[in-house]
């Protein structure tokens, strides 16, 4: 898609592919209104602004869209590349981060969210390792800012 398709396509075509980035539907809504957009840099602007407005339930729902790390099955191609570093993945790796996933999930009530482009598999147990005894609204604002990075990465994706 162009910045130019992003900026003129209705907003039935363009929310869909706005949801690929980001999966609140509010966000999506006020990314939507919010358009045209003057340059790449004032969509991503746009973007982390309207993010850091919404509401908590607004980014457990954006969350919800996201596989658990190392997950198999109906993943989006964006959620395969992203986490590509789980491919390689040793298999007492991959299992830990099944297990600590699972124990995040019931402490938190979401899943672990990281953006894992980038980042191997051992890179991801770590991270989640480490967050793990985070207090709960803490950890909410962590896994926030990582849903932010993916955000912007995916809004990237989009426009290349």
């Amino acid at each position: 898609m162009t910045f130019a398709e992003l900026n003129q396509f209705p907003e039935g075509e363009i929310a869909p592919r706005l949801e690929e980035c980001c999966g609140s539907a509010s966000w999506v809504h006020q990314m939507t209104a919010a358009r045209p957009f003057e340059s790449r840099a004032s969509l991503e602007a746009q973007a982390s602004e309207t993010w850091w407005r919404l509401e908590e339930a607004d980014w457990l729902e954006a969350f919800s869209k996201h596989p658990k790390i190392g997950e198999k099955g109906k993943v989006s191609p964006w959620s395969a590349q992203e986490q590509s570093g789980m491919d390689d993945a040793a298999s007492q790796v991959a299992t830990r981060l099944a297990d600590l996933n699972q124990n995040y999930l019931e402490k938190f009530g979401y899943i672990f969210i990281v953006c894992a482009t980038g980042k191997s598999a051992e890179e991801m147990l770590n991270l989640l390792e480490s967050r793990f005894p985070n207090a709960p609204a803490d950890e909410l604002r962590i896994a926030a800012a990582e849903q932010n990075k993916i955000t912007i990465l995916r809004l990237r994706k989009l426009l290349s």
